[in-house]
């Protein structure tokens, strides 16, 4: 079992780790796009806490602005000082700086919204967008923001970077995903996913051909750091109707491409010739 002290009144674990931190982390954690407001009973149960300690948690993470409570509900809420973390970190991003004249460049010469992303376990996280007012543009934003998260199996973005991440991490994450169907070609299948990830790993380029939504297309190419590691990947989103995914990849790809390999040498890391 692990040992555990008090030292100024903090908890701590045998493994030099603050207790009170991991559960306070924990809990905001638990909030997500899909279940925004949750009760402090239904929190309590998820992380094995009394439901006096779980209140006390709560509590104290409301008083500083991290939780805000519902008056209707009384259930709780990620308050606007999580926002100003969130923010914070995607701003202090190099990869974003770098990256954001390039996709405005990808964006104004296409006529289609460019977005940026970085892969947080099994989902992918929007960190930039440059939207365009192209017609059809607004039924597949899907009402899309920095900050945003989806799951990476059926975004190109979330393929292109989980393509090149080493094998064994790309297993474990694999190991995490369900395959729920989201769109008419959602890919639901863990060994037709490697293939498609091989396949990625060959060209340097994904697409999601209506995996996540209907109607919803686009083209993705993954960006390296100087030492090679994949940090992230951008892609260019098109609708169905402006044609055939391979009409569409053949039109956008190269571009896509060589986006995302200027961006990797402003980071530093000088890719090797197509």
């Amino acid at each position: 079992m692990r040992q555990r002290a008090t030292i100024g009144g903090v908890s701590e674990t045998g493994t030099g780790t603050s207790q009170s931190l991991e559960r306070g982390l924990a809990i905001l954690s638990a909030f997500d796009s899909e279940r925004p407001l949750i009760g402090v009973s239904e929190l309590s149960r998820e992380l094995s806490l009394s439901r006096s300690t779980a209140h006390r948690y709560i509590a104290t993470l409301a008083q500083l602005g991290y939780l805000q409570q519902d008056p209707d509900s009384k259930r709780y809420r990620l308050g606007p000082k999580v926002l100003d973390l969130g923010f914070s970190a995607i701003n202090s991003m190099d990869v974003r700086e770098i990256s954001a004249p390039h996709l405005r460049r990808l964006s104004d010469e296409t006529g289609h919204t460019v977005n940026l992303a970085i892969l947080d376990g099994i989902d992918v996280v929007y960190i930039e967008r440059c939207r365009t007012a192209q017609p059809g543009q607004r039924e597949i934003d899907l009402n899309l923001h920095v900050g945003a998260r989806l799951p990476a199996y059926c975004t190109a973005m979330g393929k292109a970077i989980l393509a090149f991440v080493a094998e064994d991490r790309r297993e474990e994450l694999i190991a995490r995903i369900d395959f729920v169907r989201r769109g008419p070609n959602t890919i639901t299948d863990a060994n037709a996913f490697r293939v498609e990830l091989a396949r990625i790993r060959a060209a340097g380029i994904a697409v999601n051909d209506e995996e996540l939504a209907y109607g919803l297309r686009s083209v993705a190419a993954p960006i390296h750091a100087h030492s090679g590691e994949v940090l992230a990947a951008l892609n260019l989103a098109i609708h169905r109707t402006m044609g055939s995914m391979d009409e569409l990849t053949a039109r956008f790809g190269p571009a896509v491409k060589k986006t995302a390999a200027e961006i990797s040498l402003g980071m530093g890391h000088r890719l090797a010739p197509a």
